[in-house]
């Protein structure tokens, strides 16, 4: 296997290789900052490289080889998003005056990912305080999409995205507030997994964004996703909100013989409007392929609209945390303002709309097993865009691109983007399956369904 199939071998048969001894950690390892050096400056993202540290732990881990029990991921490299401190190293949730800021601890997550046998190659670029579906904060690089450096690859997540599609890393970490990981997945053509409210536990803080904002996968395999999960998920003694354990892993989920499925098609919202022709297209095209595999599908649109105003409010509270406005872009300054002078009363108002909304959408899936939506509602943007629009303006257009993507933030609900397909300008399109609460097993299983039906893991952006 050359270098560069290597680096596009998914985390699960990295994994195998290292098990039988096909390949070493250190090859995989050096192979991957190799390629960081490489590409890095092409596309922004990594703001932290843990050169040192990666090489220090391959090395340890290549020595203990010959050990009987070695965990699932045992040797295979990841990458951390730069909102998840790890120890020993600059966390500065994008922002420039945080860049040089030490975190002294690991979040849960990377504590579990390190036992899991990951080694942990650096921290991804975010946008600033996760606020923007594209990753471009002020005193650092953009991060840009490896399929067309010109083109945004999403965000908040949109360091991980980047590095997983241009072979940077087989699987990275993510999180997800309004669409974070499954954005970037679709910018990019990746798997990117929103797993439930309680099923990643966000210790040792409490929650993020009123329990919204949820840890999870991008990867380029159904499988990787799942087995990501596997390795995460878990109840941590004082957390807010938890879910039981499934009673087979939910990389087994993948591999399951579907009974045929309800499920509703969404290609418009009210009252925001129907998806782009392209993303419409793309979804009715994986739609009428679970048709052809005995799955029923009916046409649903949606209405949002009571969201909107609530989710913004909470949105604009997540930016006023501390942080002088001074040392904030435009947008975020904005936000921050605007929460400064919001009341704790309307504050709690808007929680309770967005619970009472979140019943309504919930109750849909008395109809339905799963919805099947583009993951957003137009193709990817260019870098900077909407620079030049008023933050009125900028938010407005956020609203209208992800509007398939809060819903499931505000009811907790688990939701998967997978490829389908490429706009005009040669970007990847997302679609995004969203399943019943606490239920990952089926949308894994739907999406590997589809991904056996036509595989995307061969895709790669023309970026050596």
């Amino acid at each position: 296997m050359d270098s560069v199939e290597l680096a596009f071998t998914s985390a699960i048969d990295q994994a195998r290789l290292i098990r039988n001894k096909e390949i070493s950690p250190i090859e995989l390892t050096q192979l991957y900052l190799d390629r960081i050096e490489q590409l890095n400056p092409k596309l922004g993202s990594f703001f932290t490289v843990m050169a040192e540290r990666a090489i220090a732990d391959a090395i340890s881990k290549t020595e203990r080889l010959s050990e009987s029990e070695l965990p699932p991921f045992f040797g295979v490299p990841i990458a951390i998003k730069d909102l998840n401190p790890v120890e020993g190293v600059a966390c500065s949730y994008g922002l420039k005056v945080a860049r040089n800021r030490i975190a002294d601890r690991d979040d849960l997550v990377v504590k579990k990912l390190k036992e899991a046998g990951f080694i942990i190659l650096g921290k991804t670029a975010t946008s600033q305080l996760a606020s923007f579906p594209y990753t471009e904060p002020p005193g650092f690089p953009p991060a840009r999409n490896p399929w067309n450096l010109d083109y945004t690859p999403g965000g908040s997540s949109g360091g991980s995205s980047a590095a997983v599609a241009a072979g940077l890393c087989a699987i990275a970490q993510g999180s997800d507030g309004g669409g974070s990981i499954r954005g970037p997945a679709a910018c990019c053509g990746l798997i990117g997994l929103k797993p439930s409210r309680g099923r990643i536990s966000m210790a040792p803080m409490g929650e993020a964004f009123s329990g919204f904002a949820v840890t999870g996968p991008l990867s380029r395999t159904v499988a990787d996703a799942a087995a990501f999960l596997d390795v995460t998920a878990g109840y941590v003694t004082g957390d807010p909100y938890w879910l039981p354990n499934p009673e087979t892993s939910f990389l087994e989920a993948t591999k399951r013989r579907l009974e045929p499925l309800r499920i509703g098609l969404v290609t418009a919202i009210d009252p925001i409007g129907s998806a782009d022709p392209i993303c419409a297209e793309a979804t009715e095209k994986i739609a009428h392929l679970l048709e052809s595999m005995g799955h029923s599908i009916e046409l649903v649109t949606p209405d949002l609209g009571e969201m909107v105003e609530p989710f913004t409010m909470l949105w604009r509270a997540q930016v006023e945390v501390g942080v002088p406005p001074f040392l904030l872009e435009k947008v975020n300054r904005w936000l921050w303002w605007r929460a400064k002078f919001t009341s704790a009363s309307r504050y709690r108002q808007a929680q309770v709309r967005l619970h009472t909304f979140a019943r309504k959408v919930v109750a849909l899936f008395d109809r339905f097993d799963v919805l099947l939506t583009p993951t957003y509602l137009h193709p990817t943007i260019r870098i900077g865009e909407w620079a030049k629009l008023s933050p009125v303006r900028t938010i407005g257009e956020i609203i209208q691109w992800i509007a398939p993507c809060p819903a499931f933030n505000v009811t907790g609900q688990p939701a998967i983007s997978i490829p389908a397909g490429f706009d005009l300008n040669g970007l990847p399109i997302g679609v995004q399956i969203v399943g019943k609460p606490a239920d990952e097993e089926t949308i894994l299983a739907v999406a590997a369904q589809i991904e056996e039906a036509q595989p995307w893991k061969g895709w790669r952006p023309l970026i050596e």
